[in-house]
């Protein structure tokens, strides 16, 4: 048995209920943090190229892709200066090269690369 009159009526159908509107719109948006924001959108060739390198030897695909940003690549970062999004894609290659000893850098080395290929998709 239904526990609401709505529910009853629109079960059944001699009623004349009208089925209640279940459909709820939901907006999710990824909030990102400033390291996250700051990997640029590169061509997809770079990305796949700094994806290699991330695998292989952490936070170098990292480092390669800070200076794309000095050649004018776009980032999730447009109120913040290049030079500032730069030294923050320095810290994440420097973050991931001091922890892979732990596996921790190079984990994280290899799902930036993969980030940087999402981005790079997208924007083609």
């Amino acid at each position: 048995s239904p526990k609401d009159g709505e529910s009853a009526a629109a079960a059944e159908p001699g009623r004349g209920g009208t089925a209640p509107s279940s459909g709820v719109v939901v907006q999710v948006r990824e909030k990102k943090g400033p390291l996250r924001a700051a990997i640029p959108y590169m061509p997809f060739p770079v990305a796949v190229i700094c994806l290699f390198l991330n695998t292989f030897v952490p936070g170098l695909g990292t480092f390669v892709s800070a200076f794309t940003v000095l050649c004018g690549a776009r980032t999730d970062l447009p109120d913040r200066h290049r030079c500032c999004v730069f030294w923050l894609n320095i810290a994440a290659a420097l973050i991931q090269i001091l922890t892979a000893i732990v596996m921790v850098g190079w984990i994280m080395s290899i799902f930036w690369g993969m980030d940087m290929v999402i981005l790079a998709s997208k924007c083609s």
